[in-house]
């Protein structure tokens, strides 16, 4: 009777060490199953989740630093002909998207429009000197009007530059560079951002992620339409994706991420690059691609970007977006910092660059089971064109068409301590907690099963020599 009872006993605490491994099993997919439920139900963009608090104000503060290039040989430019030489002046820092989105509306098909209000405030502890520091630059004006007005005026416009005592270079303020100035020739307010504060991008209008998760944040409408106006050209004209501020939860790595830049006029895509800790959480690197910005030789997906023939040599041009299509016909190229990924004449050209991959690419950080992008480096750079005549003194001796770089921005922000421990208390630590409950519970019932089982047929076998003898 005893040996039966411990037999039966060791029985029972092998079935007893299989309930739990399994039990520890089966709360793997119930587990993940709450995971998803919760993340796709805090993922939605309306009152009361954690994607609407951190979608109506920026959480993180967003940071525009501008790197301007001064150039040193403006007179030999002019009167010998030489290629410009420049260099690098700044960060001078704006502290930018600080205010929170207006006119918040939300529509029966589940998405909601708004407008994103601009403005920017000069951070003096995170630059390199006052931003009333001076800087010789590409003078705008002069620039624009040679490439608006026609080659048979070029006369008038002579007679515009010498009256108002204009060159092809100026020296100007960081401030006025940026924010706007009124040029003597134009008699107009000019700037690379003018006017700025007090502006918005948009209308928006994304989706919610009510109905469908994920299509969660990405733009149904932007200025009214689902398409652009600029390109005439189906593929090019397409709005694809999110602002990057976020994207859909559970985030497949294989697949690239698509966004939509207002800055730049197109949408473009980013494939993963790495995984990467961030203050403790995991997230995915993605980047743009080399070919996001290649000529149309090698991408001829880019063909209808390439609108001008004569300056970009046949559309051979890589590395840079000719944006005049959307920026009133003024003569605006735009390109990653130091012309990266470009045609190496663009840096012979003008002397005195040296892309970095490491310093000048863009990137986005997301956080793959939310995909909230934690961390970013937007960076780009705006470039003017210029040109020969044989009629405009101060461009008599220029030989070419050339692109020349004024600044680079990166426009950056990151998750900051409170909200990162926050994040992992509401989200990590809930997971890895459940993981670790899943573990125990395998890892005991399996133990306690084989303990047991071995224990049986130990027991058995003496039981049976016992007999014998």
């Amino acid at each position: 009777m005893g040996c039966c009872n411990r037999r039966c006993g060791l029985i029972a605490g092998a079935v007893f060490g299989a309930v739990v491994a399994i039990l520890g099993g089966i709360l793997i997919p119930l587990g993940n199953s709450v995971i998803e439920g919760t993340v796709k139900k805090e993922a939605v963009i309306e009152p009361g989740t954690t994607a609407y608090d951190n979608w109506v104000s920026t959480g993180g503060i967003v940071y525009r630093q501008f790197w301007f290039f001064d150039v040193q040989n403006a007179q030999e430019v002019i009167q010998n002909g030489a290629s410009p030489m420049v260099v690098e002046k700044g960060p001078y820092t704006y502290r930018t998207r600080y205010l929170a989105k207006e006119n918040i509306t939300f529509h029966p098909n589940q998405t909601v429009s708004f407008l994103l209000p601009l403005g920017a405030i000069f951070e003096p502890s995170m630059s390199v000197g006052s931003d009333e520091d001076k800087v010789t630059t590409l003078n705008l004006a002069v620039a624009g009007a040679y490439s608006l007005i026609p080659e048979v005026l070029h006369g008038v416009l002579e007679n515009r530059i010498k009256s108002s005592n204009s060159s092809l270079f100026q020296k100007r303020t960081v401030n006025e560079l940026l924010w706007g100035y009124i040029d003597p020739m134009l008699k107009d307010n000019v700037g690379l951002f003018a006017p700025y504060n007090g502006t918005y991008d948009g209308y928006y209008n994304v989706y919610t992620g009510k109905e469908d998760i994920s299509k969660v944040g990405t733009i149904d409408l932007w200025q009214g339409h689902r398409s652009l106006r600029f390109w005439n050209d189906t593929y090019c004209d397409m709005i694809n994706g999110t602002d990057a501020s976020s994207f859909a939860p559970f985030v497949d790595k294989k697949k690239p991420l698509y966004f939509f830049s207002s800055d730049i006029c197109r949408s473009v895509s980013a494939g993963f690059e790495e995984s990467m800790d961030l203050k403790g959480i995991e997230v995915y690197r993605y980047t743009l691609q080399p070919n996001t910005l290649a000529s149309p030789m090698e991408n001829p997906d880019n063909q209808c970007y390439c609108k001008n023939f004569k300056t970009t040599r046949n559309c051979t041009l890589a590395g840079v977006l000719d944006v005049s299509v959307c920026k009133g016909g003024q003569p605006v190229y735009i390109s990653l910092p130091h012309f990266l990924h470009g045609s190496p004449y663009l840096r012979e050209d003008v002397r005195g660059l040296n892309p970095s991959e490491e310093h000048h690419a863009t990137f986005l950080d997301v956080e793959p089971t939310t995909g909230f992008t934690l961390r970013f480096a937007k960076r780009i750079q705006a470039n003017m064109l210029y040109g020969p005549s044989k009629v405009i003194t101060v461009l008599k001796k220029v030989k070419d068409y050339t692109i020349f770089p004024i600044v680079w921005l990166n426009e950056t922000a990151a998750l900051d301590d409170e909200t990162a421990d926050m994040f992992k208390k509401e989200l990590i630590f809930r997971i890895e907690m459940l993981d670790i409950i899943q573990k125990a519970l395998i890892g005991t019932g399996v133990c306690i099963f084989i303990l047991c089982l071995i224990s049986y047929c130990v027991v058995r076998r003496s039981d049976n020599r016992s007999k014998l003898g």
